[in-house]
């Protein structure tokens, strides 16, 4: 496989480089031609013109391209507004092929069945390489339905764009089938000496803060956590609707899992409901966080799968990346993510409107992502690696220290935030001497249980224990208050240890020494067995100064009434067992 790779500038230059790649095939074996065709220039007649002088200098060869937010020439962003590859490849069993469609929603599941039956009728395809103007377009339908396909192929690419990102005017185009500004075509590629790798680099990073997906219908992002999406924006980062508003999330987008791969959605624009439209779908129910750029993971990134890809011994390297990771490093900077793999091998791409790879056999489509493609023909080359990348330097950028500082901040701050908030929505449930649930809390879990039983005609019943400490006022005027609070202390403890073979049992202080214990799907039986452990258990132990200690127990289960109802016969059972000579249970029907 052999790779030329042109700037295009004018046509002198353009039409010298041509006879070149014409004098190397004619002296060495070369069967497929494929020209790549990535401009940055959105005026098709000069794309035209170069597809033109290919047709007639070249007449056997492929082509195929796209517009584009910029271009990766031998690793690094190009400053010339149309480049080009020609690959060669030199051996005969390698075939290529190119499919172009119209691109809408509608149709999209057509096109992929079209590509499924090219496929299945030529068993040598291994990858398909694809370019697609997707701006606007949900690509659930048509990722879903290309996992459909053979499972040995891969597939890789990216979506077409325009130099500035919030235009959506983009074009697709290949030889013989003009330019479409709704378009997809797909590149076949196969044989067996043809081989190929692929990997995606992200390096952005979740924040930890959680959001759950309330609302959303495909691409459009309604709600999180019940409020307006853009709400997320505005006050986490300060950025609302505007002119500017895709520019700006770029380098915040939202970040989700998705069958352990992590993926990142941005958003593209904030409609007037302060909805989101969103890169591609989110799934009601989903957690996203925020997400930020880490300079050093994805530095470290592309050093570990820059050695994976240089073990594969590729001979050319392709290289989809979001259009959002320029954004995020600058023109100045942005060559740092690819430039290490032109140490590899020739390095090209473009910067894409969203990326698309097919992991295991599914097909994602992801955004703010780096999509590495590595081809080679024939074998591994004798002795293994090809090159160690190890001493390759990577310039450090200055935004590492400031940005992982910055977020070392967030994160502990929110860290220390959501401890207390935990500790204070504890508090406002919990009595603090006993920390079993308070009045109102065991007050409101009665209620719930007994609200959704109502309308179940099945399942064990409800039933209450309510207990108090028997002749507990002496105790405080004898022994004193602190003696007092060690006897209510250790019933708490034996509460919870009798509630641990129960299924739904739930304990309370209802004030002073009484104590209440909900059985949720529980009937009296179990109730009173529950009870007579906890009398037995708790006048077995023994005060240093307070002696032993018992408490009467009421029981009761829940009938067809209100709660208030259930309270007043529970009470009156402990009442019955106080009046019966106190250290007891009275079960109440």
């Amino acid at each position: 496989m052999k790779q030329f790779q042109i700037l295009y500038k004018e046509d002198g230059g353009f039409l010298d480089n041509l006879k070149e790649i014409k004098q190397w095939r004619a002296s060495h074996s070369a069967y497929v031609t494929i020209f790549r065709i990535y401009s940055e220039d959105m005026n098709l007649e000069h794309i035209q013109h170069i597809c033109d002088c290919l047709d007639n200098e070249m007449p056997d060869a492929l082509y195929l391209g796209c517009t584009t937010n910029a271009n990766i020439m031998n690793g690094v962003l190009s400053d010339v507004k149309i480049i080009l590859t020609c690959t060669i490849f030199e051996y005969e069993t390698t075939q290529a092929r190119i499919l172009q469609f119209p691109f809408l929603e509608e149709n999209a599941v057509q096109d992929v069945l079209e590509l499924k039956k090219c496929c299945d009728e030529n068993p040598w395809v291994q990858a398909v390489e694809m370019y697609a103007t997707i701006m606007d377009m949900s690509m659930m339908e048509f990722c879903n339905e290309m996992s459909s396909l053979r499972e040995d192929i891969q597939v890789f690419g990216g979506g077409a764009f325009n130099p500035d990102m919030d235009d959506d005017t983009a074009a697709v185009f290949s030889k013989g089938n003009g330019f479409l500004g709704r378009g997809i075509v797909f590149l076949l590629l196969g044989g067996t000496d043809f081989h190929t790798y692929s990997t995606f680099i992200s390096g952005w990073k979740p924040l930890k803060r959680r959001f759950r997906v309330t609302k959303a219908d495909r691409e459009i992002l309604y709600e999180l956590d019940g409020k307006p999406a853009l709400d997320v924006y505005r006050r986490f980062l300060n950025i609302d609707r505007n002119d500017r508003f895709f520019s700006n999330t770029l380098e915040f987008p939202l970040f989700l899992e998705h069958e352990g791969i992590d993926i990142l959605r941005c958003p593209l624009a904030a409609n007037d409901d302060d909805s989101l439209v969103m890169s591609s779908d989110i799934q009601e129910d989903a957690f996203v966080r925020l997400a930020y750029g880490d300079p050093e993971t994805i530095l470290a990134s592309i050093r570990e799968d820059g050695q994976k890809i240089a073990d594969f011994c590729p001979e050319v390297i392709q290289a989809f990346s979001c259009a959002a990771r320029r954004a995020f490093w600058g023109d100045e900077n942005i060559s740092d993510e690819t430039v290490l793999f032109n140490s590899v091998a020739p390095t090209m791409g473009f910067y894409t409107h969203g990326e698309f790879l097919r992991i295991k056999g599914d097909m994602l489509n992801f955004n703010v992502t780096l999509v590495i493609v590595a081809m080679r023909e024939g074998d591994m080359p004798k002795g293994g690696r090809k090159a160690n990348i190890s001493g390759v330097q990577i310039d450090n950028n200055e935004k590492i220290p400031i940005i992982r500082r910055f977020v070392s901040f967030i994160e502990a701050s929110t860290a220390e935030l959501e401890e207390m908030n935990m500790k204070l929505a504890l508090s406002s449930v919990t009595d603090g001497l006993t920390r079993l649930y308070n009045r109102a809390e065991i007050e409101r879990r009665i209620r719930s249980a007994l609200d959704k039983r109502k309308n179940q005609e099945t399942g064990n019943g409800i039933s209450l224990i309510m207990l108090d400490i028997d002749n507990f006022k002496k105790v405080n005027d004898i022994y004193g208050h602190k003696e007092g609070d060690h006897v209510i202390q250790a019933l708490s403890d034996v509460l919870r240890n009798a509630a641990t073979e129960v299924h739904s049992c739930f304990l309370g202080r209802w004030g002073g020494e009484e104590f209440m214990v909900l059985l949720s799907d529980s009937n009296a039986d179990t109730a009173v067995v529950l009870a007579e452990k906890i009398r037995l258990e708790f006048s077995s132990l023994s005060y240093e100064t307070a002696g032993c200690q018992t408490v009467s127990i009421g029981v009761t289960q829940a009938k067809d009434e209100t709660a208030d109802a259930l309270y007043t016969r529970v009470d009156k059972a402990l009442y019955m067992a106080k009046a019966a000579g106190k250290n007891q249970v009275i079960r109440l029907d």
